[in-house]
């Protein structure tokens, strides 16, 4: 059993004729029973796109392949116009990848996605999700993962790559891994993920990776003192950054009294999660919480 995504899942790409959309859509295309079945470029339907039917409208893509899920290459100016079309076209799955979606138009996504419980959101500015050895939506780089049983959940898409290498190379393969992004606004967050990854009888183990900025590590750790019982470790990367300075992401900045490296660390310890004191050391303190469980 996966998480979110499996090899039944149908995936359309909205942008699929730009470069970036191409790029990652082969990407996909090329690992393991991944489905790409439609694309998605206004003007361009009725075309193909190395091998995958492009259509106009998100709707007609559903209606024509039966895609239950889209992932999104659109620019930053008309992406939440795409994510809102894919909200309104009745998706179950939408992993939104693009970068730079100005914090209004999220605003707008966010009301629209209150009146569809039947769609979830993943991103935006995220690396996708993977469930290895079955299906891939997104960026990362497939060869890293090998399936197994720990998820992993990350505001970071280059610790995630690190994190999964690590654990890899421990021998400790992942059930799902879901990028969440670092965008201040997004859809699926921490505590969305842990519910699914306790709730999966194939995930045994969790890695968290947080950043610095915002209080979502410090909710997820309360939910995990009072929901989670499988082992879990986690990591706070920005824990040398100065009061106010925005480090990579839109959501890592501290500013007043919140968001601290330092608060988030004590929050896990207090709930029981294992906490790495480095990048270098994620995968070996998953190892030893599952050891110690």
């Amino acid at each position: 059993m996966t998480v979110l995504v499996n090899s039944d899942t149908k995936i359309m790409v909205q942008g699929i004729t730009g470069s970036q959309g191409s790029l990652h859509a082969r990407g996909c295309k090329e690992y393991a029973n991944t489905k790409i079945v439609a694309g998605v470029t206004p003007g361009k339907g009725g075309s193909e796109h190395e091998g995958v039917p492009v259509y106009n409208s998100v709707r007609d893509a559903k209606e024509k392949s039966g895609a239950d899920c889209s992932m999104i290459f659109v620019p930053p100016p008309f992406a939440a116009e795409a994510i809102l079309e894919a909200i309104e076209a009745g998706l179950e799955l939408i992993v939104a990848i693009t970068e730079g979606i100005p914090v209004l138009d999220m605003i707008k996504v966010g009301e629209a996605l209150k009146s569809a419980p039947g769609t979830r959101l993943i991103g935006p500015n995220c690396p996708g999700i993977i469930s290895p050895g079955h299906c891939k939506v997104g960026i990362m780089p497939g060869k890293i993962h090998l399936q197994g049983k720990t998820g992993l959940v990350s505001r970071s898409g280059t610790l995630t790559y690190e994190a999964v290498a690590q654990l890899t190379a421990l021998g400790i393969g992942q059930s799902t891994c879901i990028g969440i992004g670092g965008d201040p606004l997004n859809g699926t967050n921490f505590i969305d993920s842990l519910r699914l990854f306790q709730d999966d009888p194939d995930t045994d183990s969790i890695v968290m990776i947080g950043e610095i900025g915002g209080s979502a590590e410090e909710e997820a750790a309360e939910f995990a003192k009072e929901y989670v019982t499988k082992p879990m470790a986690s990591y706070i990367t920005g824990q040398t950054a100065p009061p106010g300075r925005r480090m990579g992401h839109a959501g890592a900045i501290v500013s007043g009294a919140g968001g601290t490296a330092a608060g988030k660390i004590a929050a896990l310890k207090a709930a029981g999660i294992a906490v790495a004191k480095t990048p270098a050391d994620i995968g070996q303190t998953m190892f030893d919480a599952i050891k110690n469980k």
